[in-house]
């Protein structure tokens, strides 16, 4: 399954997409020393593969793991001969941050002389790991974990090879299990293939995976209908109910993002000022899931969802906003009263401009009787406050400043 071309790899279009770096330097064939970081199964050693084909190199694998100082001499030996033979070695090194400081340091004469192409590959930072003396001579370029689409074009190939077939959202659930590690798919298709006849099954996979899969496509109904169940979970004041919806969401493998932005949406819609700080909660659940990645950041999304669930519930301003947007668009809109304006020149001051204006800070509790709506629309109230949580206060406030404005 090993890509033969670069039309045939997948994914790390930021570093192989048309005119990058390292695209135009495997083309022109001028590819000099690279480490390649990444994490698991997202085509490290397929590339490094697939650069010394293009270049007309020899492919010479080398484990960190299962290597000492004696073997790295015996193949640049062996790479000292080739290059007499008039070819160049890629020496290809997986795992190099398991090499000691004076392993790694044995290949820079080599990586010096030209001798040999060096290709690292790591999961683990290169500024922490790799010799500084090395990381000086080589390019580093980060890989990027695999797409849910990239890697169910993958699986769509591997498909062909084994002669079956599956259901596109069967594929795309394997992709979403392998989390981006394009190998832990194909084991996942393989596993499940070979328990299949010529259709690969969803209970194929559960068995494979000794674990329940849930069908799910994410611009389907189904997708509707669970957001729509943890929503109204919430709206209900049902913490239960809304962990459970979430937990499907998640297990299902829907994008972290999108139940973020639902869960900010909710803190707006349905609890508002009856408690302000549900906003603040969810944006920072968003920003902690995005920090953190799966699978720890789901716990601040199952925090958010639990926080809202429980909070006082209010949907007075989505209310006055849905009510301020029907006036606009069925009444007049009336001029902004010339008290209102402002007077930004003497000619605009002449003409009237801000003329009546009570500047609230000059009145005492900074509470003026100056009506601040157009003249048609004067003494309407768009936001009504409940008398759940923070919005009592507000009643109260709203109460008191309308007494004090003589209303």
């Amino acid at each position: 399954m090993r890509p033969k071309t670069l039309a045939d790899y997948a994914g790390q279009q930021h570093i192989l997409g048309a005119g990058k770096p390292l695209r135009l330097a495997i083309e022109r064939d001028q590819v000099g020393s690279i480490i390649l970081w990444g994490p698991p199964g997202v085509g490290k050693t397929s590339l490094a593969k697939l650069i010394a084909g293009m270049t007309s190199s020899e492919f010479m694998p080398f484990s960190a793991v299962l290597s000492g100082i004696k073997e790295i001499k015996e193949v640049m030996v062996a790479a000292e001969k080739i290059r007499r033979m008039g070819r160049r070695t890629l020496v290809f090194i997986d795992e190099i941050h398991r090499f000691n400081k004076a392993q790694q340091d044995a290949f820079l004469p080599y990586v010096e002389k030209g001798d040999i192409i060096l290709i690292g590959a790591t999961t683990e930072n290169p500024s922490f790991e790799v010799n500084s003396a090395l990381l000086s001579r080589a390019r580093v370029y980060a890989l990027k974990a695999l797409s849910t689409e990239d890697t169910v074009l993958l699986l769509n190939r591997a498909l062909k090879e084994l002669g079956k077939t599956a259901a596109p959202n069967l594929l795309e659930q394997i992709a979403i299990l392998a989390n981006g590690d394009a190998r832990s798919a194909y084991n996942i298709l393989e596993l499940a293939a070979a328990t299949s006849t010529d259709e690969i099954t969803q209970q194929a996979v559960e068995d494979t995976m000794q674990r329940k899969t849930l069908l799910y496509d994410k611009s389907g109904e189904e997708h509707f209908n669970l957001i729509s169940a943890l929503h109204k979970s919430v709206r209900s004041s049902e913490v239960d109910g809304a962990l459970y919806w979430l937990g499907r969401m998640m297990e299902a493998g829907e994008d972290r993002m999108y139940i973020a932005r639902r869960l900010v949406r909710m803190a707006v819609e349905d609890i508002g000022l009856a408690d302000p700080r549900a906003m603040e909660q969810a944006l920072a659940g968003m920003e902690t899931a995005h920090f953190l990645g799966i699978p720890e950041g789901d716990q601040a999304l199952a925090q958010v969802a639990a926080y809202l669930a429980l909070a006082p519930k209010s949907d007075a301003c989505y209310k006055a906003l849905n009510q301020v947007r029907a006036d606009i668009l069925s009444k007049p809109a009336e001029p902004v009263p010339m008290h209102l304006r402002n007077a930004s020149t003497k000619h605009m001051k002449a003409w009237g401009y801000g003329d009546g204006y009570q500047h609230a800070h000059n009145y005492d509790n900074a509470v003026t009787a100056m009506e601040c709506l157009p003249p048609s629309l004067r003494g309407t109230r768009y936001y009504v406050p409940t008398n759940r949580g923070m919005e009592k206060r507000i009643s109260e406030r709203l109460e008191e400043l309308r007494r004090l404005k003589g209303d």
